[in-house]
């Protein structure tokens, strides 16, 4: 009896896990054409249906990678930047709680890191934004993008504060710089202050900018950048001569960004006329 008994105990747990095993590849089958939905939806531009298929996808199968970064993609498609809806903000910490799922899985994946970096400067957290791009350079050193935006983050940080110091000196934004000394030292040394909190930074964003240079020296986002960059810093020169020296390179850079602009237009045309 006992023997009988442990045959068809045995009998029952390979029916078990066949059906077990069954169920699992049909989950996946299921997650896979949930995720075929999703992709129609996301290529037609209806975000939240696709949301909702990768969802369903992933409930069916948890590890499957790309289902959750389309998920996460399709959340970041939802986000409006400058929009402080709730719905908006829950569509951006939906993405980026997706995309950290799936860096949990790939820390290398470069996609999601990409995606992280722009969804922060997109929400204006510009510390995140930062650092994510730093990660972004990390993984892939010859991109371009990401050196540029750090440079451009650098002086995002600086316009306002230069501002609002050259309109308590009474400069006008186009008045020739450096911002002014104080005339005691009783006085608040503004510049001095500035300088000690941003020169470093913008330091940092003109070398960003030439990194990104190096890697496309026809890239005239950068050379716009390294314009602004420059042109800034100059209010914070020690001297005249140094402002005036740097407001000349800034100008070169003014001039470079113009002449690639119109080659690179020169160059699309005639492929243009090739063509016909």
């Amino acid at each position: 009896m006992r023997g009988i008994a442990t045959v068809k105990s045995i009998a029952i747990i390979g029916v078990a896990a066949a059906v077990a095993i069954l169920t699992t590849g049909c989950n996946k089958l299921n997650a896979r054409d949930n995720l075929n939905q999703g992709v129609n939806s996301f290529k037609a531009g209806q975000y939240g249906n696709a949301a909702d298929h990768f969802k369903k996808a992933i409930e069916l199968d948890p590890e499957f990678p790309v289902a959750r970064l389309y998920l996460a993609t399709a959340y970041m498609q939802q986000y409006v930047p400058g929009s402080d809806t709730p719905e908006n903000k829950r569509n951006a910490d939906s993405a980026l709680e997706q995309f950290q799922l799936v860096l949990k899985d790939d820390p290398k994946s470069l996609i999601a890191t990409q995606s992280v970096a722009s969804l922060y400067y997109n929400m204006k957290d510009f510390v995140n934004a930062e650092t994510w791009n730093k990660k972004i350079v990390q993984l892939d050193p010859n991109n371009k993008e990401a050196y540029y935006v750090l440079g451009v983050i650098a002086w995002t940080n600086f316009v306002i504060p230069d501002r609002e110091t050259r309109v308590a000196q009474g400069l006008t934004l186009e008045a020739p710089g450096p911002l002014k000394e104080p005339k005691n030292k009783k006085e608040a040394n503004a510049k001095a202050e500035l300088k000690a909190k941003y020169w470093d930074t913008l330091t940092a964003g003109i070398e960003d900018e030439k990194k990104a240079l190096s890697i496309d020296p026809e890239y005239e986002n950068a050379m716009s950048y390294m314009n602004l960059l420059i042109r800034y810093r100059a209010d914070l020169d020690d001297t005249k001569e140094q402002y005036d020296a740097d407001i000349k390179e800034a100008n070169d850079w003014v001039q470079k960004s113009l002449e690639t602009t119109k080659k690179k237009a020169a160059k699309k045309n005639q492929a243009a006329e090739q063509t016909q």
